[in-house]
């Protein structure tokens, strides 16, 4: 892939993995990627996951024929895309590595690794010329970890965006970047907007054509559409207008409230996103719960306490900081219902969050008096 006529891509897709980090379903891969910048001076930018040594130094081969890379730039110490840097060492010996000073120590605590004379220090405001290109440094210090640098190279105007900008799913397959980028931001990112923020301020003040991440497609056109993405997420906004009803449900009888709330709302016309917690992806319930502006928490008392599905979605949403939102409750109890209290105690370290007052409260199943609340709690969400 070219990205210029002087930036080529050497990353490679991963069709084999299962989970990403372990956690985050991807049933269409992921991609890591590389790239290599060709000048007086080469620099490769970034390396790959370890299962893809031989493929990864086969592609800077095929770009460089006989030549070899003067530099390897260090952006984010992730194995998943540091994995190669001793392989790179070691088949390159002339070549030096380019990081921060954070990333060498974490170099030194995944591969034992020390670079000497090899190593090149960089930090905010940095710079190391190429010839024509020159590479300018950015920090981005938990975005999202501690030793991230961003580069921009001021000649082609493209920013080399770390792990900012990256989506779930292989290149060689074609779905939409808004979907599974926004489940990346928020699995992996979300709790660091404040920090993305101070990036996105930084960014704003250099002349980007061209975002180059380290996941997911190089991005050419329309960069304030995704620029303005970020900035949304990272403020915590609201995307879009829509009620979003988590729940869980043991019998059947929340589940039964729920679809009946759901076609309460639709009614009004209200877009209404619905996710069963114990069987859908938890990432996707996340995303959906940043994406909208209103919330409605629906579960049983369990143990005197909530079921666990729904206390693992609050403590996904709390962790990342999650506010700025509407939020209902639907609570179920055959004897001492507390699931909304308890919610709320797992909340009350959240920001900005307006509660309703109209909650619903059934005893075992829905009657005449819990139908009553949720016209109730559907009436007062609704806009």
């Amino acid at each position: 892939m070219i990205i210029t006529n002087d930036i080529k891509y050497i990353g490679v897709n991963d069709h084999d993995i299962d989970l990403f980090e372990g956690q985050y379903d991807v049933p269409n891969g992921m991609a890591y990627n590389s790239y290599i910048i060709l000048d007086e001076k080469i620099a490769v930018m970034d390396t790959v996951d370890a299962r893809f040594t031989d493929e990864w130094l086969g592609n800077i081969k095929t770009v460089l024929g006989d030549k070899a890379p003067d530099y390897l730039v260090v952006q984010h110490m992730e194995p998943d895309h540091s994995a190669n840097i001793t392989s790179f060492a070691n088949a390159f010996p002339e070549a030096k590595i380019v990081s921060s000073s954070k990333a060498f120590a974490m170099m030194k605590q995944f591969f034992n690794l020390e670079l000497g004379e090899r190593s090149v220090v960089v930090g905010e405001g940095d710079t190391l010329s190429l010839g024509k290109h020159m590479l300018n440094f950015v920090t981005a210090p938990m975005v999202h970890w501690p030793e991230v640098i961003v580069t921009y190279d001021s000649l082609d105007k493209v920013l080399f965006s770390a792990d900012g900008f990256g989506k779930f799913g292989a290149l060689d397959v074609d779905e939409d970047w808004a979907c599974e980028a926004r489940r990346y931001y928020f699995g992996i990112v979300g709790k660091y907007g404040a920090q993305t923020q101070a990036l996105l301020k930084k960014a704003a003040g250099l002349d980007i054509e061209i975002i180059c991440p380290l996941h997911g497609p190089v991005l050419k056109e329309n960069l304030g559409y995704y620029i303005n993405l970020y900035d949304t997420w990272s403020s915590y906004k609201p995307e879009e207008e829509g009620v979003v009803i988590a729940y869980t449900s043991v019998y059947g009888n929340t589940r039964n409230a729920v679809m009946l709330l759901a076609e309460l709302l639709k009614a009004k016309g209200e877009k209404v996103v619905v996710n069963d917690l114990a069987r859908c992806d938890m990432a996707e319930a996340v995303e959906d719960a940043f994406r909208y502006d209103r919330l409605i928490l629906a579960t049983t008392t369990y143990n005197s306490d909530v079921f666990p599905f729904m206390k693992e979605f609050i403590n996904h949403l709390t962790e990342r900081g999650y506010k700025n939102r509407k939020l209902g409750f639907v609570e179920n109890g055959s004897w001492a219902p507390v699931a909304t209290k308890v919610m709320l105690k797992m909340l009350e370290g959240s920001k900005n969050l307006e509660y309703c007052e109209n909650n619903v409260k059934l005893l075992s199943a829905l009657n005449d008096e819990s139908r009553a609340q949720l016209e109730a709690l559907a009436n007062e969400i609704s806009k």
